[in-house]
């Protein structure tokens, strides 16, 4: 009989022992009795069997019964309160005053006697019947591995079947797209923590949080307390299709919302900032109305100020997700020749842009990664012009070299001059790291090599110019060959003057570090060599050259307008230049889809943006010469 049927049998609870000699004892007593004594002992010292241990007395019978006791034995055909009437049967008997008469302190012995083979047969019963519920557990939990078992077994069978050989889980770069998003890396706080530490960041801020209200958790941006209190402005988002895997949303704006859409556009043609400034305080969430002004302040020199404003936009936006939309899968697409959806693109680009400035590549990439996401295979805004240079900046060599391995069979990423010349960067920079393999560094040397080569054979315009935006002085064998010379910058054709402005531009600097100067010089010295020894791979890269790079498309001239790159503007040809720019819809597209028409009470004699929302424009020609608000 184990310790616990014991004490249960004895009327006794855990905890219940007296503490000394002197401490208080209560038993239930009748009218005529008298204060009683503690239980004798037997000789030898040991206790009589049935009695209960020294000085233990309980007022409530129900104390006998133990919580536990009544979890792990359940109630089976009654037996189980058998066994609780018995209890209280016994317990009963011990309450009886052994200062009474004889009889009564006999009687009691021997009730307990009699009840000692009835209660070890009783619990005998419960300890079976719980070794038959351990048993039922340990069988289910048996069946339940070996049906895990018999499923890994069979996805085995599945994949020796169809050939596939996977040793171990495959490394989780893998798994995921090379376009994947991830929530972390969209706060620019994760890159400045690592940067400066989590208490230089966020001393100033903790306060802050609690203090703020509003509706919802957001991943772009974090909400201020300095903002107007946030409201609906009437934008929402619906999904328009799902094939294939992919998802189609679209932005759509509420009959008030185009009413506000109609004001902001009067106010742009106004060429009065103010004016935008006073709809702003009726409509504070107005997203082109914020997008235009960040461009105001920011020609003011008010950076924060107009990051302030980009990142209330993008506030305004998130919350018209629709519940489906999502910014990491990279499955997710946007339109952009709707004009509700080109808001989305424009303040993605603007946030980019200043989170590259304020020191974050490693953000500004993931940013970059969600805008191309968002029409990969149109790429409205070119971000494949500036995704390897945000890759660079953040040393994040191995997403770039990935991204060139699984695009460029069906994207010709090489002809591209910045894919070109910043891939070799990239294994080149790979190599120079100490903490991988000798051979893992060897190979990626060679590769480097090969691929600039291939680069510099391709693109041979880039060169003089590259180290003339480095500082470097060429060698006199070099800049007097015809292959380098000044006539292989004169002789590209324009569009490709402008990519190469374009990559020179943005990415020089990267090109200035003395290791990176002294591998390109060997590149260069082979490159002459094959070309003096007639290779026929130069006369095919001319021709290329000379068929490939006509005329660049709009996606192009509008990257080059977002960048502000002064030597990529000045490459623009006149048909572009010539064109009113508006900073909350640069160039849109020729093949925009309307979804309601701007009213002929909005329109006006200099009207500069009938194109944007009124179907009736493509039958009007441009005016040559208009003022803007930018």
């Amino acid at each position: 009989m184990s310790r616990r049927a014991l004490r249960r049998l004895r009327g006794e609870q855990r905890g219940q022992e007296p503490l000394g000699p002197g401490a208080l004892q209560f038993a239930l007593r009748d009218d005529d009795d008298v204060e009683e004594e503690g239980p004798k002992r037997e000789p030898g010292g040991q206790r009589p069997r049935g009695a209960a241990k020294e000085g233990v007395r309980v007022n409530n019978r129900f104390e006998l019964i133990n919580i536990e006791d009544l979890e792990e034995g359940p109630v089976v055909n009654g037996e189980r309160s058998d066994c609780l009437l018995t209890d209280a049967v016994v317990s009963r008997n011990k309450r009886r005053s052994p200062s009474g008469s004889t009889e009564t302190k006999r009687d009691g012995e021997a009730a307990d006697r009699a009840a000692l083979p009835e209660q070890s047969n009783i619990s005998g019963k419960l300890r079976k019947k719980k070794k038959k519920q351990k048993s039922k557990k340990n069988a289910t939990g048996e069946t339940s591995e070996n049906g895990l078992e018999d499923i890994d077994r069979i996805l085995e069978r599945i994949e020796d079947s169809s050939g596939l050989n996977r040793p171990g889980p495959p490394p989780l770069s893998s798994k995921k797209h090379v376009l994947y998003v991830e929530h972390r890396h969209l706060n620019p706080d994760t890159e400045l923590k690592r940067y400066f530490g989590a208490r230089a960041v966020l001393g100033e801020q903790r306060p802050r949080q609690r203090q703020r209200v509003y509706p919802k958790c957001t991943w772009l941006t974090t909400p201020k307390s300095t903002w107007p209190r946030y409201s609906k402005p009437g934008l929402s988002m619906r999904l328009l299709e799902s094939r294939k895997g992919l998802s189609s949303f679209a932005f759509e704006h509420s009959e008030e919302y185009q009413q506000t859409q109609h004001k902001f556009l009067a106010a742009v043609e106004s060429m009065e900032p103010n004016n935008i400034v006073v709809l702003l305080q009726t409509s504070p969430y107005h997203v082109d109305s914020l997008l235009q002004l960040s461009d105001a302040c920011r020609f003011q020199e008010d950076q924060e100020m107009a990051r302030d404003l980009v990142e209330r936009a993008l506030y305004s936006m998130e919350c018209a997700f629709h519940p489906l939309f999502s910014l990491t899968s990279g499955t997710c697409r946007l339109d952009y020749r709707r004009p509700e959806n080109r808001s989305f693109y424009l303040a993605l680009y603007k946030q980019m842009s200043f989170l590259e400035k304020r020191g974050c590549p490693r953000t500004a990439l993931e940013y970059c990664k969600l805008i191309l996401s968002l029409e990969p295979d149109e790429d409205p805004l070119c971000m494949l012009l500036l995704i390897d240079h945000l890759a660079l900046r953040a040393r994040n060599y191995e997403y770039l070299i990935r991204l060139f391995q699984e695009w460029e069979a069906h994207r010709n990423l090489s002809q591209l001059p910045n894919f070109a010349f910043s891939v070799p960067l990239a294994y080149f920079l790979l190599s120079q790291q100490a903490d991988l393999p000798e051979q893992e560094l060897s190979s990626a040397r060679e590769k480097a090599s090969l691929l600039i080569r291939q680069a510099l054979t391709m693109f041979p315009g880039v060169l003089m110019s590259l180290l003339e935006y480095c500082s470097v002085r060429p060698d006199a064998a070099v800049a007097n060959h015809r292959f380098f010379g000044p006539d292989a910058e004169i002789s590209q054709p324009p569009a490709l003057s402008q990519l190469v402005s374009l990559y020179l531009g943005r990415s020089h600097f990267l090109w200035k570090e003395p290791a990176t100067m002294s591998w390109l010089e060997e590149n260069v010295r082979e490159v002459l060599q094959a070309v003096d020894a007639g290779d026929p791979a130069v006369e095919v890269c001319e021709s290329r050259r000379k068929v490939l790079y006509q005329r660049a498309p709009r996606n192009i001239h509008r990257h080059v307008v977002l960048s502000e790159i002064k030597e990529a503007v000045a490459a623009l040809p006149p048909d572009v230049t010539t064109q009113s720019v508006m900073g909350f819809d640069p160039l849109p597209p020729l093949d925009t889809i309307y979804s309601y028409v701007r009213p002929e009470r909005y329109l006006s004699a200099p009207a500069l943006l009938l194109c944007l929302y009124s179907s009736e424009a493509k039958s009007r020609q441009p005016r040559k010469h208009n003022r803007s608000l930018l």
